[in-house]
């Protein structure tokens, strides 16, 4: 199926910084788009590095999760491991660092699932989704501020993990979906 992609993206006539903290940089934006429409948006400008967010499986056919503190909820989530690109590693190496040090595992098998977009509307970041597998005990000292909650999950009952109340971050769900996804079409080893 062929879809109609606009030309060209709008022509921003000014990019001005409205607001600036440790994570993020918020930009005002005056727009001029192609049948000559003039607004302005505002967005919030990542580092640019991206991140990364691995669904790790192990022998026993366990999904594992961590349970940690959301400060936008105030309140603890279930989801999977996940972290920055460090400056220098591929998203590769970042999965595997992240992983020893929110789960203590390491893997010898990492596979791209897909790389999403957080909010493109008014945010910058990308985040790779890899399938973590053939995992080895291994620890790596975090930056968390308490220890995480490690949750093994059977794959069988992936469904309801869905019906979790505090399963609920998006990302985590897409990333529990394209997994099956991968699955069931019979190319997971």
């Amino acid at each position: 199926m062929t879809q109609k992609k606009h030309p060209t993206p709008p022509q921003i006539l000014s990019n001005n910084v409205v607001a600036k903290s440790r994570l993020f940089t918020v930009e005002s934006l005056d727009l001029k788009f192609s049948n000559n429409e003039q607004r302005q948006y505002e967005r919030i400008r990542g580092g640019g590095r991206g991140a990364v967010m691995i669904v790790p499986l192990t022998v026993d056919n366990e999904l594992l999760l961590v349970r940690e503190y959301c400060a936008g909820t105030n309140d603890y989530q279930l989801g999977f491991p996940k972290g920055l690109i460090d400056p220098g590693e591929t998203p590769e190496q970042a999965a595997n660092r992240e992983l020893k040090e929110e789960v203590g595992f390491g893997a010898e098998q990492l596979e791209p699932l897909k790389k999403v977009s957080m909010a493109p509307s008014y945010f910058n970041a990308t985040m790779h989704i890899l399938f973590a597998q053939q995992l080895y005990p291994q620890t790596l000292e975090g930056d968390e501020p308490e220890p995480l909650v490690v949750v093994k999950w059977p794959l069988t009952q992936w469904q309801s993990l869905l019906q979790q109340d505090d399963f609920t971050e998006a990302r985590s769900v897409a990333a529990l979906l394209l997994l099956m996804k991968r699955i069931e079409s019979g190319s997971c080893e």
